[in-house]
């Protein structure tokens, strides 16, 4: 696995993890391990990682977006599972499914790490415009932002819309990818409401909550209702039994 020729470029967080020194202290074991013996098989570096970090008790998140980090690690300690931030660049394809999208993030995540991880993609699907921006939603974010999209919408009165999320989780010995995913519906907003979240939590007010934008929600509010907690938690249940 590539994990042990790359593991040195790959910058891990952790944050507020009850496993936190556990997860550090075990990198440097497996990194010490690997400098030792490039020429393992890959059946003996899959034991070594499963045994290193048991399933349902370590996942790492391989994500470069702090933001969702802190939210799912929230999410995952509700089911006692520590998670490290992984900040490895991965494919990005240009795909119509999230899900295919979150999919080939994970296996190329995978071949770089060798560390079971999740990766996860999300959209905001608007029905006035299509599903517009969907799975483009991050390319969309940044050439347009939520102004860009408050444009378009200036004329329009039907402003449903929904945020889906794909969590895709991978490991050395799940090379294919389990995918979970989250739904939520709303609606777009006539302004930015709020300066917490990220990207277009100022536009977008979940229903049943209050009238509130996700911008104008803490953590905590937040993952009761987002698209991405509901995925996490779908990953988590699964991943703890």
């Amino acid at each position: 696995m590539a994990f042990y020729k790359n593991v040195s470029n790959i910058s891990v967080y952790l944050l507020n993890s009850p496993f936190g020194n556990l997860i550090c202290l075990r990198l440097r074991i497996i990194m010490r391990y690997c400098s030792q013996d490039m020429m393992r098989t890959r059946e003996v570096q899959e034991r070594n990682v499963s045994a290193y970090f048991p399933k349902g008790k370590v996942v790492f998140f391989a994500t470069g977006n702090f933001h969702k980090f802190d939210e799912a690690r929230r999410v995952l300690a509700e089911f006692k599972i520590a998670t490290a931030m992984l900040r490895v660049k991965t494919i990005e394809i240009q795909d119509d499914s999230i899900e295919n999208i979150a999919k080939t993030s994970a296996i190329d995540a995978l071949r770089k790490t060798g560390l079971p991880l999740i990766v996860e993609d999300a959209g905001l699907f608007i029905e006035a415009l299509n599903g517009f921006p969907g799975p483009y939603s991050s390319y969309v974010y940044r050439t347009l932002g939520t102004r860009g999209i408050l444009k378009l919408m200036d004329k329009e009165s039907q402003r449903e819309a929904y945020f889906l999320s794909v969590v895709a989780f991978s490991s050395p010995k799940r090379l294919r990818p389990i995918c979970f995913q989250g739904k939520v519906e709303g609606t777009i907003t006539h302004k930015e409401r709020g300066k917490k979240g990220f990207g277009f939590d100022p536009i977008f007010e979940p229903l049943g909550a209050n009238e509130k934008t996700f911008a104008e929600m803490e953590a905590e509010q937040k993952n009761e209702y987002s698209h991405r907690a509901q995925a996490l938690r779908k990953f988590a249940s699964w991943y703890s039994k």
